[in-house]
């Protein structure tokens, strides 16, 4: 009975570990995964996941304005809305990979990780998308596989260090998104917001907000390339 009992105490901790691990934002096992930039300079990149939507778009890129923000798009968004990563590119902004089908990418086979990675990076390079490509896991689900494969073919795994969406009573409000951001933001930081499909208005009015928020405290708007480069 006690050895049954040690084992099935052995089995949830690894469990535990294991689910730990696979939505960690800082920590992976093979590769490189970045969730900020250790920086003095007072800059920020805004990083915005799913989609691309035609419906959106353009209320997205008028709140923006002049920053330039960096879209971690989906293969199958791309694919169903011709013409919208394009606009994103020709805006200055820049493309991440979010996957092709936004599935939990652990426990997957490498042919499967490898289709939906390969997929969704050539229409990205067809929409005008020239520099590196960087990859976000859809959840930041991952385990064994996905962190060897960004690893073999040199991909870096972005993540993120502010996520005002991730509780439920601040996503429910966008002054709150802004408040949150606002306290948050360091220098070196990612923003993880989610302003496609019609659910996620509040997300798309606080980035006006967001953006004025953070230029009144001297922040510089980048790129997550522009932010990788200042390592």
């Amino acid at each position: 009975m006690k050895k049954a009992l040690a084992f099935f105490a052995l089995l949830l901790g690894v469990l535990y570990v294991l689910k730990t691990v696979s939505r960690s934002r800082t920590w992976q096992f093979a590769g490189e995964i970045v969730p900020r930039v250790e920086t003095s300079r007072k800059v920020v990149a805004l990083s915005f996941d799913d989609g691309p939507e035609a419906e959106p778009v353009s209320e997205i890129l008028q709140a923006l304005g002049s920053v330039k923000a960096t879209f971690f798009v989906c293969g199958a968004g791309m694919a169903a809305n011709p013409g919208v990563a394009e606009k994103l590119v020709a805006g200055g902004h820049e493309l991440g990979n979010h996957s092709f089908t936004h599935q939990r990418m652990w426990l997957k086979t490498r042919s499967f990780i490898a289709d939906e990675i390969e997929r969704t990076d050539a229409l990205i390079r067809a929409a005008g998308h020239a520099g590196a490509i960087h990859f976000r896991a859809p959840y930041c689900k991952k385990l064994v596989a996905l962190p060897r494969y960004l690893d073999e073919t040199g991909r870096i795994h972005v993540t993120w260090d502010v996520e005002p969406e991730s509780v439920p009573e601040i996503d429910a409000d966008a002054a709150l998104i802004t408040a949150h951001v606002l306290e948050r933001v360091r220098p070196g930081s990612i923003v993880l917001l989610h302003p496609w499909y019609r659910n996620r208005n509040r997300t798309r009015q606080a980035i006006p907000a967001i953006v004025k928020g953070l230029r009144a405290r001297g922040y510089e708007f980048v790129t997550v390339s522009e932010l990788l480069a200042l390592r």
